[in-house]
């Protein structure tokens, strides 16, 4: 059903390797494509060998050498193009996405917008990498401070969003004048070789190196050798915490840099000032999004006892009305799980909640049956907990929501919030003024995100996003993320005719 699709990506072939053309080197083993909204094979891939990987390598250096020498502004403009390139295959690229991972078409389009979006960002930041003028302690002296381009940067992406993560980091790379290799995760390849194919056009069409923008596909293995390389100083990796404990170990021992965006466990507080129905809109799409599949997914409530009666029925009703299904059918609001194995983790999880005292409200379960054949469906659960259980403190990525009663003020909720391990995203919904400044001081959320009458789903490009703790602290997108793909450097000139020294040091000679 994806043919079509993958004819106008560029993607021709079904068994895809460097044997076919494609812009990335090719020659280990087969890896399979297959779909959790139906478990068709879409497709089988060739994996990059090691020595692939040193001849990627290289062409990433030489491609370094020269690009880091193209005018901000123009690097700026082939940005431009991969954009307006993006604008015209979103409806297929979205598809794609929405196919290969099983998230909703509309969810499947919103992330090509995000391409879009961050790229239109980058153009514009092409002509405003701006450094500081600083005044210097010593006469017919100036000093400022410049950005330069970093090197190759490794992008290490995961499952959920398979396209616009590379984006994010994509498209603030290139513009800072580095070059990228890609490591996308395994269960989405062939979203991974679309992008590749579509920004490899728009480089070939202005006659700059294909090593400017570089893919590698394969497990864990392929990973690790970005990690480890001493020649890559910028590791930007997506997933687990889990993960992102072990890529920090390995580039910190190098003394590289890393940008970690790991693990969430967001909360919603609800005050008895919240706007409820706002309030259901944003928990209901917040937990059940992409299946729960988000690092912002929403997976606690922390709901005040006067008005909690009242939100758990709302949450009991909206459930009910659920549609899940083939995630291409726009009367679907829910899709599948990435595969089986994430299936398993969901299952495990309902049970651990009703081990460790939890009571299962919405019950959920694996859906069987006509349309389900994939194993990859299950219902949307809602559980009654306490915030200190063992399975609450976990991230479980899947549609399992936590309602947790408080019965202080504010100031209890944010503590229960902040009494994780994970800082992604949260949010409070109210009316109070008084309760929201608190809830974004210093006392208040601790996570990289916070919001006021809003779920903890759905960032724009202009914010930098990332979170705290165990989310790794890393920060991509908007705002001045893109210094972390620079490297800085101060600037003193001496105008004078003389060298006085810092400090009133003397040095006569």
């Amino acid at each position: 059903m994806i043919k079509q699709e993958l004819k106008e990506l560029g993607i021709l072939a079904t068994n895809l390797g460097s044997s076919t053309g494609q812009n990335w080197f090719a020659t280990g083993a087969d890896i399979t494509s297959s779909s959790p909204v139906d478990g068709q094979v879409i497709a089988t891939v060739t994996c990059s060998s090691h020595n692939d990987y040193k001849d990627i390598c290289v062409q990433a250096k030489k491609a370094y050498a020269i690009w880091r020498l193209v005018p901000a502004p123009q690097r700026g403009e082939v940005i431009r193009l991969f954009g307006d390139k993006l604008r015209s295959l979103k409806p297929t690229l979205g598809k794609l996405v929405s196919y290969e991972m099983g998230k909703s078409l509309q969810e499947g389009m919103g992330e090509v917008q995000e391409m879009i979006d961050i790229c239109d960002f980058a153009v514009g930041l092409s002509r405003q990498l701006y450094g500081s003028t600083i005044h210097s302690e010593r006469p017919s002296h100036r000093m400022y401070d410049q950005y330069h381009p970093l090197g190759v940067v490794g992008v290490i992406s995961a499952f959920n969003f398979p396209v616009a993560v590379w984006a994010w980091n994509t498209a603030l790379a290139l513009v800072c004048g580095d070059v990228v290799i890609w490591k996308p995760s395994e269960k989405t390849p062939l979203c991974a070789i679309a992008c590749q194919q579509i920004l490899a056009d728009i480089l070939k069409q202005k006659e700059l190196p294909e090593g400017i923008s570089n893919l590698i596909i394969g497990e864990k293995t392929v990973g690790e050798w970005l990690v480890n390389d001493t020649n890559i100083p910028l590791i930007s990796a997506t997933g687990s915490t889990a993960m992102g404990k072990t890529v920090a170990q390995h580039v910190a021992a190098r003394l590289g840099r890393s940008i970690l965006e790991l693990g969430g466990n967001n909360a919603i507080i609800i005050t008895p000032d919240a706007d409820l129905k706002m309030t259901t809109i944003g928990a209901v799409f917040g937990a059940v999004g992409t299946a729960g599949q988000r690092c912002t997914s929403t997976r606690r409530l922390i709901i005040h006892e006067s008005v909690y009666e009242q939100v758990k029925a709302s949450l009991i009703k909206a459930y009910a009305q659920l549609q899940i299904g083939d995630p291409l059918l726009p009367e679907n609001h829910v899709g599948p799980l990435i595969d089986q194995k994430a299936v398993a983790h969901y299952l495990d999880a309902l049970s651990e909640i009703e081990k460790q005292g939890g009571k299962l409200i919405v019950t959920g379960g694996l859906l069987t049956g006509k349309g389900f054949e994939s194993g990859c469906y299950v219902k949307p659960a809602i559980a009654e907990v306490e915030n200190h259980y063992d399975i609450v403190q976990q991230e479980t990525f899947a549609p399992i929501l936590y309602l947790i009663k408080y019965q202080g003020d504010v100031m209890e909720a944010i503590a229960i919030q902040n009494d994780v391990k994970q800082g992604l995203s949260s949010a409070i919904m109210t009316n109070n003024l008084r309760e929201a400044e608190l809830f974004l001081s210093a006392q208040g959320s601790d996570c990289g995100i916070a919001n006021i009458n809003i779920g903890t789903s759905g960032a724009e490009i202009g914010g930098a996003f990332g979170g705290e703790k165990e989310t790794g602290g890393g920060r991509e997108s908007g705002s001045d993320a893109w210094k972390a793909y620079m490297r800085r450097q101060t600037n003193t000139i001496n105008y004078s005719t003389e060298l006085p020294l810092a400090q009133g040091i003397t040095f006569n000679l």
